[in-house]
Protein backbone atom coordinates (compact mmCIF):
# COMPACT_ATOMS: atom_id res chain seq x y z
CA UNK A 1 0.00 0.00 0.00
CA UNK A 2 2.84 2.38 0.86
CA UNK A 3 4.47 1.74 -2.53
CA UNK A 4 1.20 2.54 -4.32
CA UNK A 5 0.80 5.84 -2.41
CA UNK A 6 4.41 6.78 -3.19
CA UNK A 7 3.93 6.10 -6.90
CA UNK A 8 0.70 8.04 -6.92
CA UNK A 9 2.02 11.27 -5.39
CA UNK A 10 5.80 11.30 -4.99
CA UNK A 11 7.83 12.20 -8.08
CA UNK A 12 11.30 12.05 -6.49
CA UNK A 13 11.13 8.27 -5.91
CA UNK A 14 11.20 7.37 -9.59
CA UNK A 15 7.97 8.02 -11.44
CA UNK A 16 4.39 8.81 -10.51
CA UNK A 17 1.42 6.79 -11.72
CA UNK A 18 0.67 9.47 -14.33
CA UNK A 19 4.18 9.23 -15.76
CA UNK A 20 4.04 5.44 -15.62
CA UNK A 21 0.72 5.42 -17.50
CA UNK A 22 1.91 7.95 -20.09
CA UNK A 23 5.14 6.00 -20.60
CA UNK A 24 3.24 2.74 -20.98
CA UNK A 25 0.74 4.25 -23.38
CA UNK A 26 2.78 6.64 -25.56
CA UNK A 27 6.44 6.07 -24.75
CA UNK A 28 8.88 4.20 -26.93
CA UNK A 29 11.86 2.77 -25.04
CA UNK A 30 15.13 4.12 -26.42
CA UNK A 31 17.80 2.88 -24.03
CA UNK A 32 19.25 2.59 -20.57
CA UNK A 33 22.43 4.09 -19.13
CA UNK A 34 24.99 2.64 -16.73
CA UNK A 35 23.07 3.99 -13.71
CA UNK A 36 19.84 2.20 -14.61
CA UNK A 37 18.00 5.32 -15.84
CA UNK A 38 15.64 4.50 -18.69
CA UNK A 39 15.05 6.85 -21.62
CA UNK A 40 11.87 7.16 -23.67
CA UNK A 41 10.54 9.19 -26.54
CA UNK A 42 7.22 9.97 -28.19
CA UNK A 43 7.74 10.90 -31.84
CA UNK A 44 4.15 12.07 -32.40
CA UNK A 45 3.82 15.36 -30.53
CA UNK A 46 2.23 17.79 -33.05
CA UNK A 47 3.66 21.23 -32.17
CA UNK A 48 7.08 20.03 -30.98
CA UNK A 49 7.73 17.07 -33.22
CA UNK A 50 9.18 14.80 -30.55
CA UNK A 51 9.12 14.48 -26.78
CA UNK A 52 11.94 12.85 -24.80
CA UNK A 53 12.12 11.98 -21.10
CA UNK A 54 13.97 9.94 -18.53
CA UNK A 55 12.66 7.68 -15.78
CA UNK A 56 15.24 7.67 -13.02
CA UNK A 57 16.23 4.56 -11.16
CA UNK A 58 15.71 5.35 -7.49
CA UNK A 59 15.87 8.98 -6.42
CA UNK A 60 15.31 11.50 -9.22
CA UNK A 61 18.76 13.08 -9.37
CA UNK A 62 19.47 14.99 -12.59
CA UNK A 63 23.23 14.75 -12.08
CA UNK A 64 23.05 11.01 -12.80
CA UNK A 65 22.27 11.63 -16.47
CA UNK A 66 25.50 11.03 -18.46
CA UNK A 67 26.68 13.65 -20.94
CA UNK A 68 25.69 11.69 -24.04
CA UNK A 69 22.13 11.13 -22.80
CA UNK A 70 21.89 14.76 -21.65
CA UNK A 71 22.62 15.91 -25.18
CA UNK A 72 19.96 13.59 -26.56
CA UNK A 73 17.34 14.65 -23.99
CA UNK A 74 17.84 18.32 -24.81
CA UNK A 75 17.71 17.77 -28.59
CA UNK A 76 21.37 18.75 -29.02
CA UNK A 77 22.01 15.50 -30.86
CA UNK A 78 19.44 13.52 -32.82
CA UNK A 79 20.66 9.97 -32.38
CA UNK A 80 20.60 8.38 -28.93
CA UNK A 81 23.87 6.98 -27.55
CA UNK A 82 22.55 3.42 -27.98
CA UNK A 83 22.31 3.82 -31.79
CA UNK A 84 25.38 6.00 -32.13
CA UNK A 85 28.49 4.18 -30.98
CA UNK A 86 29.34 6.82 -28.40
CA UNK A 87 32.76 6.63 -26.80
CA UNK A 88 33.80 9.17 -24.18
CA UNK A 89 36.66 11.49 -25.00
CA UNK A 90 39.96 11.07 -23.17
CA UNK A 91 39.40 14.34 -21.31
CA UNK A 92 35.97 13.33 -19.98
CA UNK A 93 35.92 12.32 -16.34
CA UNK A 94 33.75 9.56 -14.90
CA UNK A 95 30.51 10.65 -13.29
CA UNK A 96 30.49 11.87 -9.71
CA UNK A 97 27.16 12.48 -7.97
CA UNK A 98 26.16 15.92 -6.74
CA UNK A 99 27.37 16.03 -3.14
CA UNK A 100 25.92 19.44 -2.24
CA UNK A 101 24.21 19.35 1.13
CA UNK A 102 26.00 16.19 2.28
CA UNK A 103 29.01 15.77 4.57
CA UNK A 104 31.11 14.97 1.49
CA UNK A 105 30.40 18.37 -0.14
CA UNK A 106 33.32 20.53 -1.25
CA UNK A 107 34.37 23.00 1.42
CA UNK A 108 37.21 25.33 0.44
CA UNK A 109 39.82 26.55 2.89
CA UNK A 110 38.36 29.35 4.97
CA UNK A 111 34.83 27.98 4.94
CA UNK A 112 33.08 27.91 8.30
CA UNK A 113 32.15 24.29 7.65
CA UNK A 114 35.67 23.17 6.68
CA UNK A 115 37.72 21.34 9.26
CA UNK A 116 40.96 22.78 10.51
CA UNK A 117 42.05 26.32 11.21
CA UNK A 118 41.20 29.20 8.94
CA UNK A 119 44.30 30.56 7.16
CA UNK A 120 45.59 33.87 8.38
CA UNK A 121 44.67 37.02 6.45
CA UNK A 122 47.41 37.85 3.98
CA UNK A 123 47.10 41.61 4.14
CA UNK A 124 45.22 42.08 0.91
CA UNK A 125 41.96 42.54 2.78
CA UNK A 126 40.94 45.77 4.42
CA UNK A 127 37.74 45.98 6.42
CA UNK A 128 35.20 48.55 5.28
CA UNK A 129 34.47 51.39 7.68
CA UNK A 130 31.60 53.81 7.16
Amino acid sequence: MKQFILQLFVWWQGQTMGTRFFTWRKGRFVGEDEFGNRYYMNPNVPPLGERRWVVYRGVAEASTVPAAWHGWLHHTIDTPPTKDSYTPREWERPHRPNMTGTPAAYRPAGSTLASGVRPAVTGDYEAWRP
